[in-house]
């Protein structure tokens, strides 16, 4: 069964900035297309940015030019940059493994991102 254990969450002031970590186990990680979600109080959860083994991005209009994700395919980790954080994306951040090829989806159990002065 895939694992998956988000960290870096926290507290910070608005136009602070935050790094995310994802650490994956028992999964073939470069077989996977992993993603950053995100559900805030009464929301439903949203796609935050995903990035492909081979290292192609996508991300939410909303934080386009605010955040960036990446994976180092050799620590079997996705990262999540977020720069000039806003109240709104408050948030628990969730980490996403989806085979290439098809499957299950894998999630981690989040990791809360408060934005608050």
């Amino acid at each position: 069964q895939v694992q998956l254990v988000e960290s870096g969450g926290g507290l910070v002031q608005p136009g602070g900035s935050l790094r995310l970590s994802c650490a994956a186990s028992r999964v073939i990680f470069s077989d996977n297309v992993m993603g950053w979600y995100r559900q805030a109080p009464g929301k439903k959860r949203e796609l935050v940015a995903v990035i492909t083994p081979g290292g192609t991005t996508n991300y939410a209009d909303s934080v386009k030019g605010r955040f960036t994700v990446s994976r180092d395919n050799a620590k079997n980790t996705v990262y999540l940059q977020m720069n000039s954080l806003k109240p709104d994306d408050t948030a628990v951040y969730y980490c996403n493994a989806r085979p290439v090829l098809g499957g299950v989806n894998s999630w981690g159990e989040g990791t809360l991102v408060t934005v608050s002065s």
